[in-house]
């Protein structure tokens, strides 16, 4: 199995407002469109490297969503997801290596344009695993490329993904199922994820996470084309640029 990050999703309380404040730091930030069930609305932040980030609020009380439980903690970084080469024979994969993953389950959503999109996820069994998604329609038509991809602050994409995970060593070994790869011997094991890199954490600001949240992302490292360096709190979003 071969992954890579496909997007990172970051809930905000009110999407045209973080667009603009995200638009301020110096990202280029284009309005993604309703999705299917009417639940959500997305804002994207597209890189060079194929990633990008995933600015979502809710239009409307929906108990029934995945994401729904983390509305009453406030904004920020909830969840994740990893680009499959084939998404049916990549779970079929995970389920023989004991990562049962559901799926594959179809979504999608309009764009402002009304172009309509169509992707498939698949959903991990354990919540420090990130869910897959693979397109059914062209990708270009999901993720925003060219002058999108171009950024004022420099950004070129994801160069390393931090996770809080109650049991690092159990969650490494579930990774290393999935991904089919050995983390580095470290104190906080990572995996290489293309360009960037995935790692596990279960003190400090990820135990902050752990508490407020429970296992997920927590912070980010986006590489830079102008090498200026900087740490900030965005929307309940940690990052810097390296």
């Amino acid at each position: 199995m071969s992954f890579r990050i496909d997007h990172l999703v970051i809930l905000v309380a009110d999407l045209a407002q973080a667009s603009a404040d995200f638009a301020d730091l110096g990202f280029t930030v284009v309005p993604g469109g309703t999705h299917t069930d009417g639940a959500t609305h997305n804002a994207l932040i597209s890189f060079a490297d194929g990633t990008y980030l995933e600015l979502i609020a809710f239009l409307r009380e929906a108990p029934e969503h995945r994401w729904w439980r983390y509305a009453a903690t406030g904004e920020g970084l909830i969840d994740w997801a990893l680009l499959p080469a084939d998404i049916a024979a990549d779970i079929a994969a995970a389920r023989a290596r004991g990562v049962a993953y559901d799926g594959p389950i179809l979504g999608g959503r309009q764009r402002p344009d009304g172009q309509e999109i169509a992707w498939q996820i698949g959903l991990p069994p354990a919540p420090d695993l990130p869910f897959l998604c693979a397109d059914v329609t062209p990708r270009a038509l999901r993720v925003p490329g060219g002058a999108a991809t171009q950024h004022a602050n420099g950004a070129a994409g994801i160069a390393r993904l931090s996770l809080a995970a109650a049991d690092v060593r159990a969650s490494a070994a579930r990774y290393a199922a999935l991904l089919g790869q050995d983390a580095s011997p470290a104190a906080e094991p990572c995996f290489a994820l293309g360009e960037a890199a995935l790692c596990l954490a279960s003190g400090g600001r990820a135990a902050a996470r752990l508490a407020a949240r429970g296992e997920g992302p927590y912070a980010l490292v986006l590489r830079t084309q102008r090498g200026a360096p900087q740490r900030d709190w965005h929307h309940g979003l940690l990052f810097s640029f390296e």
